[in-house]
């Protein structure tokens, strides 16, 4: 099972001024549509190129539309690269904007 953290928490975390790295790993169309503030983009399709990108010094959480791409992202970077910081947003950007921030638009 890989490591999840729920819209919630990571608000919680977020409001508490915990130093998280927020990682959207959605396509930059998507990106341009709506974000979680702070967050950086770079594609699933680019993660295996620029993975060293990737904070290892900080809790990184890793953000797309409903969870499975920044999931298959983390276990990429945890098992091929050996990454322990890194938490997948369950329910991605769309949990984030129906249970945590509704001026972030649904798609």
């Amino acid at each position: 099972m890989l490591p999840e953290i729920t819209p919630e928490d990571l608000h919680a975390r977020l409001q508490q001024g915990e130093a998280l790295h927020l990682l959207d790993v959605r396509e930059p169309m998507e990106f341009e549509y709506c974000q979680i503030t702070g967050s950086e983009l770079l594609p699933l399709g680019e993660i295996a190129r620029r993975w060293e990108e990737v904070p290892s010094d900080r809790p990184v959480v890793l953000i797309c539309h409903h969870g499975v791409r920044s999931a298959q992202a983390l276990s990429f970077l945890q098992h091929r690269h050996g990454l322990t910081n890194l938490l997948n947003l369950r329910g991605g950007i769309h949990a984030w904007s129906v249970r945590v921030d509704p001026s972030v638009p649904v798609y």
